[in-house]
């Protein structure tokens, strides 16, 4: 377990939760509406507003792209009042765009925050995911073995066979052959259409029955999960994935120089962090917002890597205020 950071103050734990609540309630709005990019917008939008009240001096190394791609939380921002302590931040202001505008599960506002330098700061390009809950040996999973070979070294350190290994995978065409060989081998495979942050959060939750997550995905939500799992436990491994010459050339410039790296947890997500999250739409992990006339409800979890704390905040937010 790291040891607790002097720059995390504890008031900032529940911070977060507030600006987590404040994207999922903006987005919440547009829930089912079959608009992604007004969801979107909306959560970008008042996350930060909400991050820009805080007393810190926050950079976004994962955001919403680069700063001519997005006009608000790009990678390199300044949020926060400047006055405070220097923070890196990932956040994913509304995690299953399309989950949220077809009013489908598990879409979230996320976002992470630990010392300057501690999280990778990730290019906004796809990478390949492995990750498996907390309890097992290190080094049971490796991106260089087979998917076979991974549920083979799973089953073998749970003592059970490898046909009772449940995976999550991403449901796209680019995952037919490992869906394939996963139900060649007997598995379960559960398919999500959106969300892998969730996916990568529920092998640490036995009630989901979710032993491995496996596929590729948006490498900013890799870095977030890994903050995650750095705070409930687990494995992770990593491998930025590029489909062009304009995709490696903005990893060099976000200083990776090592561009087949296989990453582990503690490479992408290092020292004490603060994960939080606030669901928009019901989900495995969180419930969703609930309007009412006079209210809203809101579900939220927030953890801390060095304690290993892991707290539920149920919030009732008054719509006359």
């Amino acid at each position: 377990m790291p040891q607790a950071s002097k720059v995390l103050d504890r008031v900032l734990v529940l911070e977060m939760v507030r600006v987590t609540e404040a994207a999922a309630i903006a987005a919440s709005q547009l829930t089912g509406r079959g608009d992604e990019k007004a969801a979107d917008a909306a959560a970008v939008e008042a996350m930060r507003a909400a991050l820009n009240e805080l007393d810190m001096d926050g950079t976004v190394v994962i955001g919403e792209g680069e700063r001519d791609e997005a006009p608000m939380l790009y990678i390199g921002e300044k949020v926060g009042t400047g006055q405070g302590p220097a923070i890196d931040i990932a956040l994913d202001p509304l995690e299953g765009t399309t989950i949220c505008a077809k009013s489908g599960p598990n879409s979230l506002a996320v976002l992470a925050i630990a010392e300057a330098g501690g999280l990778l700061n990730a290019p906004d390009v796809y990478m390949d995911k492995l990750a498996v809950g907390p309890g097992l040996p290190a080094g049971v999973i490796d991106l260089d073995r087979t998917p076979t070979q991974n549920v083979e070294a799973i089953a073998a350190a749970k003592g059970v066979r490898a046909q009772d290994i449940v995976a999550c995978v991403l449901d796209r065409p680019r995952h037919e052959a490992l869906i394939a060989e996963l139900r060649a081998l007997g598995c379960g495979v559960v398919l999500i259409g959106d969300g892998d942050v969730a996916g990568v959060i529920a092998t640490s939750d036995p009630d989901t029955t979710i032993d491995v997550y496996m596929g590729s995905g948006g490498a900013p939500e890799g870095v977030l999960a890994c903050a995650a799992l750095r705070c409930v436990g687990g494995q992770f491994k990593g491998r930025l994935l590029f489909r062009n010459d304009d995709e490696r050339a903005r990893a060099r410039k976000w200083g990776i120089e090592d561009l087949d790296r296989q990453y582990d947890l503690k490479e992408l997500a290092k020292g004490d962090c603060i994960f939080a999250a606030t669901g928009v739409t019901d989900g495995s992990l969180l419930e969703g917002v609930k309007r009412r006339r006079d209210k809203m409800t809101t579900e939220s979890v927030v953890m801390r890597a060095s304690s290993g704390t892991v707290r539920w905040v149920k919030g009732e937010h008054r719509l006359e205020r």
